[in-house]
């Protein structure tokens, strides 16, 4: 009996530190100065946007309500497929950005 013990809790342990380490390792942020953010403009702050540079931003247009956003609105940053691996912030933008439906 005490071998199947040491299973089951050497098994609970793993699945804690497993789902720990999911919760704990967050996306990083992506840098405005990263390269393709640079390409599409990206800019974490939206109303930091040079509105003379990006004519086709309008006030409003934030990452949160991009169709490309992959985040909750609630949240303060989400992923994007432009930027694999890395979060945008909610309240960023970038010259990709469409509305969402």
């Amino acid at each position: 009996m005490k071998p199947r013990r040491t299973f089951l809790i050497q098994v609970a342990g793993v699945s804690g530190a497993a789902v720990l380490g999911t919760q704990a390792h967050a996306q990083a942020m992506v840098a405005e100065n990263d390269p393709q953010a640079a390409a599409l403009s990206y800019k974490a702050d939206a109303t930091k946007v040079d509105k003379a540079k990006q004519p086709k931003y309008a006030a409003g247009q934030i990452c949160g309500n991009c169709a490309l956003f992959q985040g909750k609105p609630a949240d303060a940053s989400g992923g994007c497929p432009l930027f694999a691996g890395k979060a945008v912030a909610t309240k960023g933008w970038c010259s990709a950005y469409a509305k969402k439906g």
